[in-house]
């Protein structure tokens, strides 16, 4: 169960956490390598400082998600909605299918 649960610093390495309803939640300074999010809700979500190498984010719904200073090397975001999403300009040539135009119809309408 994850409702109102929060996962700051948690250890989260290898979590399958595919479709999961995870808006606004704050995963800063979590260790996440290698956890699969695929197609869940993450809009609005706190990734700052997170370990999210080799991460697997495709068809997720990263509106306006803070990914700033997170580790991002391998990180799969395609097919993901990353429109307003923070993310430093050098940590995108990292990712994987990185692009602010996504239009993923994964993501509800807010």
């Amino acid at each position: 169960m994850v409702a109102g649960r929060n996962f700051i610093g948690a250890d989260l390495r290898g979590a399958r956490l595919i479709r999961l309803d995870l808006r606004g939640k704050n995963f800063q300074g979590a260790d996440a390598a290698g956890a699969v999010f695929a197609g869940s809700f993450l809009n609005g979500a706190i990734f700052s400082n997170a370990d999210l190498r080799g991460a697997d984010f495709r068809d997720a719904c990263l509106r306006g998600a803070d990914l700033i200073n997170a580790q991002l090397s391998g990180a799969d975001f395609t097919d993901a909605d990353v429109a307003g999403a923070t993310i430093a300009p050098a940590a995108k040539a990292e990712t994987i299918g990185w692009t602010s135009n996504s239009a993923s119809p994964v993501c509800p309408r807010d």
